[in-house]
């Protein structure tokens, strides 16, 4: 799949990493205990409605945003772009594109641009925010699993062809993807990590009912820290929200386990993962092969691949994708409840 390694090296504006998630959620102390309690990110403001919460690590205002609404969806994923400047410079690459987009006015972001991707995900390009004090070294501040900072979002599409011909010319590169044979041995692509910031990923799609949020990720410190999110999820009644690992990714190398937060939204704390600065080419992985997805060989439930969290105002749609049936089979069999 040669086309996949074709780079853009002078992209219209300049992007340089996911940013921040807007959460619709139904109970917002809920939500806020979770978050806080075990995930251990801070509150950096709130008000009746709104929650705004950051990592240790982090010194931009938020990198998530809890909405009280009626429904539980995704509400909006941040980008990060450098200046002030590519703001404008996006708002002209999309209007010559056909695409609309609409600069808006955000608390404690500055030049913010809302635009819809082309499967349409609700994007929110944000060219600077409020400082805040970084506290990874308030140790005494520490809880649950410490996060540290947000690092990547992961989607499920209809079109994953579609998904990365829209990212593609923005500079997004390719660290790894996934791969179907087709019985006359063409590959069909399953998924595709996505990055800027130099490492495996920023933005993941694979194929699936979508646009859908199947989860967002924050780091931790060690892997110490991973073994004490499970524990505080039990001593905190979050137990049941446990829904896999610990476990090791074949795809990045990390260390994960999963949650899910009193709405059913996905989040991942996993420790970090391998530098992707240079050119180089992509890792590919089949479909099949079932140290994709876990290097230990421990299957995902079947909600991990048919549950994620719409987008607000956005109609899923059924993947386009076809498999042969013995890729199928051999798929399907990793998906059992263990």
């Amino acid at each position: 799949m040669q086309h996949i390694d074709n780079v853009v090296l002078d992209p219209p504006f300049t992007l340089t990493r996911a940013s921040h998630v807007v959460l619709n959620v139904r109970d917002l102390e809920a939500s806020k205990r979770f978050y806080t309690e075990l995930i251990g990110l801070v509150v950096s403001a709130e008000d009746a409605s709104t929650v705004y919460l950051r990592g240790l690590e982090e010194r931009g205002h938020h990198s998530l945003v809890l909405h009280k609404s009626t429904e539980m969806s995704c509400a909006r994923l941040g980008m990060r772009v450098l200046t002030p400047d590519d703001i404008f410079k996006a708002e002209d690459y999309f209007a010559s594109q056909g695409i609309h987009s609409t600069r808006v006015d955000v608390p404690f972001q500055g030049p913010t641009l809302h635009v819809s991707d082309s499967t349409g995900v609700p994007l929110e390009l944000c060219a600077s925010m409020e400082p805040c004090e970084r506290l990874f070294k308030s140790y005494n501040l520490y809880r649950g699993a410490s996060a540290q900072r947000l690092d990547h979002y992961q989607l499920q599409t209809d079109d994953v062809s579609k998904s990365w011909s829209f990212y593609q010319p923005l500079g997004f590169r390719v660290s790894e993807y996934t791969y179907s044979l087709t019985p006359d041995e063409k590959e069909l692509l399953w998924g595709v990590w996505l990055q800027r910031k130099g490492n495996p990923h920023d933005i993941v799609f694979t194929a699936g009912t979508g646009p859908r949020l199947h989860h967002f990720a924050y780091t931790l410190p060690d892997t110490n820290d991973m073994i004490r999110a499970c524990d505080v999820a039990g001593a905190l009644g979050f137990a049941p929200q446990l829904e896999r690992g610990p476990g090791r990714h074949g795809i990045s190398g990390a260390l994960f386990v999963y949650f899910r937060d009193p709405d059913g939204h996905r989040i991942e704390l996993f420790n970090t993962h391998y530098q992707h600065i240079d050119l180089e080419p992509a890792i590919a992985w089949d479909l099949a092969d079932p140290k994709r997805a876990d290097q230990w060989g421990l299957p995902a439930r079947n909600q991990w691949f048919t549950e994620a969290t719409p987008f607000a105002g956005v109609t899923p749609r059924p993947p386009d994708i076809r498999v042969d049936p013995p890729t199928l089979e051999k798929f399907l069999a990793m998906t059992n409840d263990s």
